[in-house]
């Protein structure tokens, strides 16, 4: 029986998870060193030191399969390394898995087994073969029904992704929608999509901006209100896939455009690697520096 007191120590000495310490000291017997050593050999005390840094750069993928996609991100710590064959292989492989499977969430991804070993395992293989910490950050499956048509597109080699699915049109619509997504970052598909909170929200910033201005100061209040309702309408455009002006001609909204070709958008997901995350500050001269001390 290998008590907590012992899976403890391990964890605070080498920075791998319980289970992982606890299988490391049922394989040598409760042996401290010896499941330093082990957990060594399997990559886990490498990776697991790695566990802290910061994992922004990476590569979005998309994958599809009759009415099934998924969109996935793989995060590393440098952009060098979102380029390696080892990075991209697994990227391509859990996303291969993940619209076979259909994942529901991000922790029933990371359980999945493929080639005998959990997703989450793999990562963790990567971290410590690749040198850098790797990540799964996120994904989602889409569906579609037989009558509905996805469109796709990935910018600087999966930087961004973008996926949609479109009722009516055709293949050229669908393209040239998840080309808008992509470009234009809607965060809706229109605003009758939009939460309250978001126009109250926007409402909030367009009076603090205009109590702020001087030159508005001695305006009337109807005035006043009908300066915020247009700034408030033009924010919320902006971020409404159908009230954006359509990329490959801007006399006409992505509205207008659909309804030009008879078609739908019936949803959309955008991944923009990195985006929300703190990015990582190299300074090479310090690290160099680091390196070469006590030399």
């Amino acid at each position: 029986m290998i008590s907590a007191k012992l899976v403890k120590e391990l964890r605070d000495r080498t920075g791998a998870g319980m289970m992982d310490c606890k299988k490391a000291l049922e394989a040598t017997d409760g042996n401290v060193e010896e499941a330093i050593v082990w957990l060594q050999e399997k990559g886990i005390s490498t990776a697991a030191k790695k566990a802290g840094r910061i994992a922004a750069e990476g590569l979005a993928k998309i994958a599809m399969d009759g009415n099934t996609g998924v969109v996935i991100e793989l995060n590393a710590e440098t952009d060098f390394v979102a380029k390696n064959v080892k990075f991209v292989d697994l990227l391509e492989k859990l996303a291969a898995a993940f619209v076979a499977s259909k994942p529901a969430s991000l922790e029933e991804a990371n359980a999945l087994v493929i080639d005998g070993k959990t997703v989450d395992e793999l990562v963790v293989d990567a971290t410590a073969t690749i040198g850098e910490k790797i990540s799964l950050r996120r994904l989602e499956v889409v569906e579609k029904n037989d009558d509905e048509i996805f469109g796709d597109y990935t910018h600087m080699g999966g930087k961004i992704a973008a996926l949609v699915v479109v009722k009516g049109g055709d293949d050229e619509v669908a393209h040239d929608v998840a080309m808008q997504v992509a470009s234009m970052s809607p965060q809706f598909i229109s605003q009758s999509d939009m939460p309250q909170e978001i126009v109250d929200k926007e409402t909030e910033i367009q009076n603090e901006i205009l109590k702020n201005d001087e030159s508005m100061a001695n305006k009337p209040e109807n005035i006043k209100a009908g300066i915020v309702s247009g700034r408030v309408k033009k924010a919320l455009q902006e971020i409404s896939l159908i009230d954006q002006p359509f990329f490959k001609d801007s006399s006409l909204s992505v509205d207008k455009m659909l309804n030009n070709a008879n078609a739908q958008v019936l949803n959309f997901v955008r991944y923009a690697v990195g985006e929300g995350l703190e990015k990582r500050e190299e300074n090479f001269a310090d690290e160099i520096a680091s390196l070469t001390q006590g030399k």
